[in-house]
């Protein structure tokens, strides 16, 4: 059974950095886009970035020059490095795997993970 499982979150200080890891695991055989969304209390879920199995990225305009994403395709793992972080960065950070296909699946099908809060305050 296919999992993904974040890691990371925590308290910080503004100006801080964090680090997030999200791992996918089961009998996966292959994954397309990997990445990161994330929700603030009483807010709309919104995208934080994702990256191809290729490796190109893409940023939400909020993150631009300070957030930087990357993945393990060997180890299924997408990371988030978050840096001058801000208390509107405030919120639980959600992984997900688009068109992730499970052995003896047949076809792949979207996976998300529980989340991981990140609290920026002083």
């Amino acid at each position: 059974q296919v999992q993904l499982v974040e890691s990371g979150g925590g308290l910080v200080q503004p100006g801080g950095s964090l680090r997030l890891a999200c791992v996918a695991s089961g009998n996966i055989l292959s994954v397309n886009a990997m990445g990161w969304y994330r929700q603030a209390p009483g807010k709309q879920r919104e995208l934080v970035a994702t990256v191809t199995r290729g490796g190109n990225p893409s940023y939400g305009n909020s993150v631009l020059r300070r957030f930087t994403i990357s993945r393990d395709n060997a180890k299924n793992t997408v990371y988030l490095q978050m840096t001058k972080l801000k208390p509107e960065d405030t919120a639980v950070y959600y992984c997900y795997a688009d068109h992730l296909v499970e052995a003896g699946a047949g076809k792949g099908m979207e996976y998300w993970g529980k989340g991981t809060p990140v609290t920026v305050s002083s």
